[in-house]
């Protein structure tokens, strides 16, 4: 699976913007795909998911309520809705694949695909 992520830019704080997540090889609607984020000097962190099986999904407590991931597996695209965005959310994100997992769905160990990164810029 090769992973295009795109969408990413310079907001100011409240302001949305939708990344999207392009697949492309192998059948894309049997992997959970999931988003990551890394700001400058921190470690990459979990920031949302979405199971293949029954579209669940699943937020880190510091995006819930403001991120929403959705699929299209017609596209074979995935997209992460950001909204009142915070200068706290600067970030390259990632988007990952996970045909299943052994452990925490949040621990980038267990995903098997990545994109190269979207960088997400909200001034203050």
């Amino acid at each position: 699976v090769q992973l295009q992520a795109s969408g990413g830019g310079l907001v100011q704080a409240g302001d949305s913007l939708r990344l999207s997540c392009a697949a492309s090889g192998r059948s894309f609607s049997r992997y959970n795909m999931g988003w990551f984020r890394q700001a400058p000097g921190k470690e990459r962190e979990f920031v949302a998911l979405i199971l293949w099986s029954g579209g669940i999904t699943l937020y880190a407590d510091s995006v819930k309520g403001r991120f929403t991931i959705s699929i299209d597996n017609a596209k074979n695209t995935v997209s992460l809705q950001m909204n009142s965005l915070k200068p706290e959310d600067t970030a390259v994100y990632y988007c990952a694949a996970a045909e299943r997992f052994s452990g925490s769905y949040s621990n980038k160990r267990q995903y098997d695909y990545w994109g190269q990164g979207t960088l997400v810029t909200v001034s203050s």
